[in-house]
């Protein structure tokens, strides 16, 4: 252990003497609260705008439904003539929803048949989709208004109808409801983790290979699996610091914008909160050291390896984009998945659920034993010719 503690007091203090490589994983620390600001901003701001701004709806054939029209107008919707092509406009992103009246609208309103209107709109276009649907809701509720009065001329009381009334209970908290926006937060996170490690470690292995000075290292009296894992250790506190600059950079975030005032709830980081999610990211950082070093070790150049490196940091983090949109329960195959689990628990904190002690054993525990397996195969490529010939 004296002899590792050798090797990496000197890796720290090169990698530390080496300021453009420490301070390129920095910037991917701030990279991910920077981001996650922007989009709160963005979308938070394009949401409030759409539900605060009263609906304007541009409508083609209004004269053939005066009465229609009053309605949306006493809802507050701002009625405009519609283009003379719609769809092309909806298209172009010009409008972001048109209503079409025909010509036989008035007449088979007035015959009790079904009149039929056209919607207009782009389905992919998600800035448009809060104008789209209070468009779509203002229509069914005046089709059930109408539909009301219809039975009640006939003497049909309206109640024939409600065959069913549905409650509804919404059991998302405002963590959970905030989530919408923050669930890639264990992305940048680990993209943070294998970021703050890749400089050093392409520096120690590959930089070194090619400066000439790993050799000397290398034919020094100690085993060369200690050389390894001496710089595979020194990684590791610069990792570290680039998850706790993370950390602090999304609570600072969250403290400083308005995030009650974008999103409607108010969400925070607390001491408490980024220390747990520190321990539940340390293995991640156990596996980030080690796999890049054995690419590192395994690359020829610093050059093949600084083209390796980026990559393998995006295969463990990818899953976390994946939570923004596939909801996955914390069960006991997800915490056998290294990285996987981690991102789940993490998820789970900021949902403000309960978590299993079990849970957060058994992922750290995956994660650990596949980076000593990957450390094994690391510390036989430093045993072999190739880490010196390339």
């Amino acid at each position: 252990m004296k002899k590792i503690l050798v090797i990496f007091q000197k890796e720290m203090l090169d990698n530390l003497r080496d300021t453009r490589s420490w301070m390129t994983g920095l910037f991917w620390a701030l990279f991910g609260p920077l981001i996650l600001g922007g989009m709160i901003m963005l979308l938070g701001n394009t949401i409030r705008e759409n539900v605060e701004e009263a609906l304007v709806l541009p409508v083609a054939g209004a004269e053939n439904a005066p009465n229609l029209i009053a309605f949306l107008e006493q809802q507050d919707v701002i009625i405009e003539p519609a283009p003379a092509d719609p769809e092309a406009a909806v298209i172009a992103g010009d409008i972001n929803v048109a209503l079409m009246i025909p010509p036989e609208y008035g007449e088979d309103f007035s015959a009790g048949e079904t009149a039929k209107v056209q919607l207009v709109f782009d389905s992919t276009r998600q800035s448009a989709m809060p104008d789209i649907n209070r468009a779509e809701n203002l229509l069914e509720n005046y089709g059930n208004y109408i539909g009301v009065l219809r039975l009640t001329l006939r003497g049909v009381s309206p109640e024939v109808m409600r065959v069913i009334q549905v409650e509804e209970v919404d059991t998302a908290t405002p963590q959970s409801q905030a989530l919408i926006f923050i669930s890639m937060l264990p992305y940048f996170i680990i993209f943070a983790i294998f970021n703050g490690a890749s400089p050093v470690i392409t520096d120690a292995t590959a930089g070194e290979r090619e400066r000439g000075s790993l050799e000397p290292l290398l034919i020094n009296p100690l085993p060369r699996g200690w050389v390894a894992v001496g710089k595979m250790l020194s990684a590791m506190p610069f990792a570290i610091f680039n998850l706790v600059i993370t950390l602090v950079g999304f609570a600072a975030i969250f403290r400083i914008l308005p995030v009650e005032e974008l999103l409607g709830v108010q969400l925070g980081l607390d001491i408490g909160a980024l220390i747990a999610i520190l321990f539940i990211c340390l293995p991640i950082v156990i596996l980030a050291c080690a796999i890049q070093t054995l690419i590192a070790s395994y690359a020829k150049t610093t050059k093949e390896a600084g083209t390796y490196l980026p990559f393998i940091g995006l295969i463990p983090s990818l899953p976390g984009i994946a939570l923004a949109f596939l909801p996955v329960k914390p069960d006991l195959w997800t915490m056998l998945i290294p990285t996987f689990g981690q991102q789940i628990l993490i998820n789970q904190f900021l949902r403000a659920e309960p978590i299993l002690g079990s849970n957060i054993l058994i992922s750290a525990a995956v994660t650990i034993l596949l980076s000593v397996v990957i450390t094994y195969v690391a510390i036989k490529l430093y045993e072999g010719e190739r880490i010196i010939k390339g």
